[in-house]
This record gives C-alpha cells, structure tokens and sequence, in this order.
C-alpha cells in the first residue's frame, strides 16, 4: 500500500494521457473534502479498460475504495502509470 499511496499522490490533479502496462490511458484525478479525498478515473484509448477509484485520508489511515474492480487492479494501474508530458 506504501508504493500505491506515494504513487497515486504524485499524480498531478486534472486530467492527463498516461500509458500504464503497455496501454494508453486518459485519466482523471480529483480532490475533495479539503484534500481529504480523492476520485481516479481512467479510459483506455481505443480500447475497453476503465479503472475507478476513490482514496479517503481519515484518522486510521487510507482507505482505497475500487469502483466495481478488484483492489489488485488498481494498485498494478496507478503503480505502473506514466503520464506523458
């Protein structure tokens, strides 16, 4: 989880084109809840992968919540991300 969390929160917010395993993606990144809380969402350019996330900091620590995915799947996504400058 340590590689993820510094992982994701290098991810500028907005959205931005990445390549993540071999795929290109767009990906989304918000804050919300005065950085409290995060959403990821991530399109796969011509092609059918779509990866979703929420990120909470709460007092017990970071929760990561997949939308309709496996946990698994987006920490490999978000560690393998590259954004292209």
């Amino acid at each position: 989880m340590k590689a993820f969390l510094a992982s994701f929160h290098a991810l500028p917010l907005g959205t931005h084109k990445g390549v993540s395993h071999g795929k290109r993606y767009v990906v989304s990144k918000s804050a919300f809840n005065d950085g409290k809380s995060w959403k990821l969402v991530a399109e796969e350019l011509g092609g059918k992968d779509y990866i979703s996330l929420n990120l909470y900091d709460l007092t017990s620590g970071a929760r990561l919540y997949p939308c309709e995915m496996s946990t698994d799947k987006v920490i490999d996504f978000v560690c393998g991300l590259m954004l292209e400058i």
